[in-house]
């Protein structure tokens, strides 16, 4: 049934925004597409929009039917456009009315496109929903001014959704929403993908210790260069494989070379994401050394393909996996290494066949996409708001920060009626609906693009 109720359910028509998609891989790409395919397989109809990458512009279908807007708005910076506020409110308002959307559904607090498209929809009457992948400070200039603008952005949205309980608080505390309004549904992993080697054919000669991350201060980089020489010298039968790019590798190529370990690290550089499980299954410890992390699907890979995982405790790291499958440390040189000997004494006692079981049975993106079924039925009927009273809600975000929000707002609100005038909604063409056949036994992750890299 392409419109009104599945089953005794209602149909969502969501248009899933986010200036980070594939080709461009991550966490919150993952995300977004393996979640959108479930939607999918549940009767949803899902649209993705995001802006132009590379060559790569105008409308593409991905599996099952994912239709995808790539708008031409060139990255400005970190993959993120220009901000503009009211430069994307036409072609929103287009592909709202295309589509026949019947609410937006925002990822990243990151994501310049995320955030207007969540003000643009809310001008136009849509329910809205917002998803967090991220932890963000309170003290530095920079964290200061993202609070202020997710508080902008969070002030009239219908729900939100963090991956984790810490994620949650750090929403809640940023942007003033109410806890009630904010629920938590974690990531998941593509078990199907992410399998153990059979009958473990690892070496017991030589314990291999695999770090797959973007090298950047954020993912501790700077972490690595201080415990992987130290772990070396204390073990002469540990290796480490590191696979990732950024701006930090320059200092682990300097450390390998000061401490003549070109046998003992190995530097594989952006890794795709075809062969990250055949990077995983090669080694026996995964090791995470993020200095800030909201959920970190990584170490799920990791845990998913059997390895046992040895991880800073911080952000949301401690809730993602069961006491006897992973080895916390704190973000410190010296305790990191004392975590990766722990690591080494229980090895032996790691089944890697259970540990997938174990993940499969708490981490599924179906069970995902039901949980955010039900955030949308309560999107749904939140009651409708005229412009006085959503203005009330941007007052309160500030002295001075509230009325210029209310401002923001109330030109939104002009320019949204003068575009009903130039363009008559009447006169955008509905795109027709499209019924796919999702064969039973696919799975979320079937058909990730491969060109892309962590």
């Amino acid at each position: 049934m392409m419109d009104g109720l599945i089953g005794d359910r209602e149909r969502h028509r969501i248009l899933m925004v986010s200036d980070f998609f594939y080709p461009n891989f991550g966490g919150v790409e993952s995300h977004i597409y393996c979640l959108s395919q479930c939607l999918l397989k549940l009767g949803h109809k899902v649209v993705v929009m995001t802006h132009v990458y590379g060559n790569r512009s105008g409308v593409r279908y991905m599996t099952n039917g994912l239709k995808v807007y790539y708008i031409p708005w060139r990255p400005f910076l970190m993959q993120n456009t220009l901000p503009t506020i009211y430069g994307t409110l036409p072609i929103i308002r287009t592909i709202l009315i295309r589509e026949r959307i019947t609410l937006v559904h925002g990822h990243s607090a990151f994501s310049t496109l995320c955030h207007e498209a969540l003000i643009h929809a809310r001008t136009m009457g849509y329910k809205v929903i917002f998803t967090d992948h991220s932890l963000y400070g309170f003290a530095d200039v920079g964290s200061i001014h993202m609070n202020k603008v997710l508080q902008f952005t969070l002030a009239d949205v219908s729900q939100a959704i963090c991956v984790s309980h810490t994620s949650k608080e750090n929403t809640v505390l940023r942007s003033g929403l109410p806890p009630e309004k904010v629920f938590v549904i974690p990531n998941a992993v593509d078990t199907a993908m992410f399998t153990p080697a059979p009958e473990n054919p690892r070496s017991n000669d030589e314990i291999i210790i695999v770090v797959i991350s973007r090298l950047v201060y954020r993912k501790g980089a700077d972490l690595l260069v201080e415990v992987i020489p130290e772990v070396c010298r204390l073990y002469p039968h540990v290796r480490f494989v590191v696979g990732g790019d950024g701006p930090k590798r320059v200092r682990l190529e300097e450390m390998r070379e000061k401490h003549f370990l070109q046998d003992r690290v190995e530097m594989l550089g952006a890794v795709p994401h075809s062969r990250v499980r055949s990077i995983l299954v090669s080694g026996h410890i995964f090791l995470n050394s993020s200095l800030t992390e909201a959920f970190c699907i990584a170490i799920l890979e990791a845990a998913s393909c059997g390895l046992l995982t040895v991880s800073t405790r911080v952000g949301g790291v401690p809730e993602v996996l069961p006491d006897d499958m992973v080895v916390l440390a704190e973000p410190d040189p010296v305790d990191m290494v004392q975590a990766i000997k722990k690591a080494i004494t229980i090895l032996p006692t790691i089944d890697p066949q259970d540990m997938h079981k174990r993940v499969k049975k708490l981490y599924d993106w179906h069970d995902v996409a039901r949980r955010t079924e039900i955030v949308y039925d309560r999107a749904m009927k939140c009651s409708n708001q005229n412009l006085l009273e959503r203005l009330s809600r941007y007052l309160s975000c500030g002295s001075w920060a509230g009325k210029l929000f209310c401002l923001v707002m109330i030109i939104d609100f002009l320019l949204f009626h003068l575009l009903q005038l130039v363009q008559p909604a009447i006169d955008i063409e509905e795109v027709p609906n499209m019924v796919m056949s999702l064969g039973e036994g696919s799975t979320a992750g079937d058909d990730i693009p491969e060109q892309s890299s962590r």
